[in-house]
């Protein structure tokens, strides 16, 4: 397997899943089950892993949503159009 990203940060790995996910990779959360048993105190990070052919492409990837996130939603609350 292939480690495209490794945080301890649920929203970031829940977004880079998304992306890769969209994008048609298979993916896989290495390390969720460790990371809550050790109380969610951040000691274990999680990992994001693909296929070895899907690597570079998927990296690729993470790296350009990260870098560029979509804008935030508008709130309908808001009085925005």
């Amino acid at each position: 397997m292939f480690e495209v990203l490794r945080t301890n940060d649920p929203v970031l790995l829940s977004y880079a899943t998304a992306v890769l996910e969209e994008a048609g990779i298979p993916v896989f959360a290495a390390d969720t089950n460790m990371s809550i048993l050790d109380g969610s105190i951040i000691a274990i990070p999680r990992r994001l892993l693909v296929a070895p052919s899907d690597g570079e492409k998927a990296r690729a990837l993470v790296d350009e949503a990260i870098a560029n996130p979509p804008p935030p939603a508008a709130d309908p609350e808001d009085g925005a159009p």
